[in-house]
């Protein structure tokens, strides 16, 4: 086996000596990569290793980006003054760079204004336009026609 570690010579040792150097150091021998040939071992102090290793990957989770999605809901016959009020809190939403789902509401038979409603969507999408683009195109689920617009990433 191939053997690495701080305070000792890199080289191929048999596995006999490479355990006796481990404890003649007081550490663990450790399989870093098994599948290569031959296959490397570290000699380090394993507690410590895997003390690291976590805080490794906190901060690779504390790295990653979290996505907020914010909803508005519109009925099909929105008035013009709603929609404007609506539209604005969107724009607030794109600007702090969280997703929209913008969403029609059909109550009993008001989905017979389904083509009002994917209107109103694409409407909204097209003023969006340059604070985001559009994910996911209106598509009617039941009683709801949806759309999700993504903000557009600064540069």
């Amino acid at each position: 086996m191939r053997l690495v570690g701080d305070n000792v010579e890199v080289g191929v040792y048999p596995i006999a000596k490479a355990m006796a150097k481990a404890n003649e150091l007081e550490l663990d021998l450790v399989e870093i990569s098994p599948k290569a040939s031959p296959p490397v071992c570290k000699i380090i102090d394993y507690k410590k290793f895997l003390y690291e290793q976590k805080k490794r990957e906190k901060a690779m989770k504390a790295k990653a980006t979290k996505v907020i999605v914010k909803e508005i809901r519109f009925g099909p016959q929105t008035d013009d003054h709603d929609y404007e009020f609506k539209k604005r809190h969107a724009e607030k939403f794109l600007k702090d760079g969280a997703k929209l789902k913008a969403y029609v509401f059909f109550k009993g038979r008001s989905i017979v204004y389904k083509d009002q409603g994917e209107i109103l969507l694409l409407r909204l999408a097209q003023e969006l336009e340059e604070l985001g683009k559009v994910e996911q195109m209106p598509k009617l689920e039941g009683k709801r026609m949806t759309m999700f617009i993504a903000p557009k990433t600064k540069k």
